[in-house]
């Protein structure tokens, strides 16, 4: 296990699509790891195996006692392998968002609130939850790094996007 330099926005791994995983293998179990060590070193809610530097459609993501997000409600640590996202409503809300590919930037973004994910965990065991409020946020942030799309390019109107320091006294908290 490494903790991994995460690739910054400008990148260009960041922009394709990424290949799916083919493989449950002890390498695809070597990366997962990896990059659970880099998300927790920099406190992250989630990561995309593109942010480390591997074209693949594999995330994982989990949050409690994060100080990034210290009044949002647990989302349970998954592992989620080649991924298929199906909103259940057309409603989005929008929620300030920052990533570590976009370090020391936050801006305003639209999501759906209300989805089922289907997958696999590490293992190649099926994954299929339906979830809401920030819980289907993350799925759906995590995911867009998988088709070479990070945040910024989701917020509407750029005067929502700033750096984090500037717009502290001005961002609401997300709800659960």
């Amino acid at each position: 296990m490494a903790v991994r330099r995460v690739l910054k926005m400008g990148e260009p791994l960041l922009r394709e699509v990424a290949r799916p995983v083919a493989r449950f293998d002890a390498a695809l179990r070597t990366l997962i790891a990896d990059m659970d060590e880099t998300m927790r070193a920099n406190h992250g809610a989630g990561i995309a195996a593109p942010q480390v530097g591997e074209s693949l459609r594999a995330v994982i993501f989990e949050l409690r006692d994060n100080p990034r997000y210290p009044h949002i409600k647990p989302v349970p640590y998954t592992v989620l392998v080649n991924p298929v996202l199906t909103p259940l409503t057309d409603e989005q809300d929008e929620g300030w968002e920052g990533c570590l590919s976009v370090p020391g930037m936050r801006g305003l973004v639209p999501r759906y609130t209300r989805l089922r994910y289907q997958g696999f965990d590490a293992a190649g065991l099926p994954i299929d939850r339906t979830v809401d409020g920030f819980h289907a946020r993350v799925v759906q942030h995590e995911v867009d790094h998988l088709d070479g799309i990070l945040f910024p390019q989701r917020v509407r109107d750029l005067r929502n996007f700033g750096f984090e320091d500037v717009l502290a006294g001005q961002m609401t908290p997300m709800p659960d």
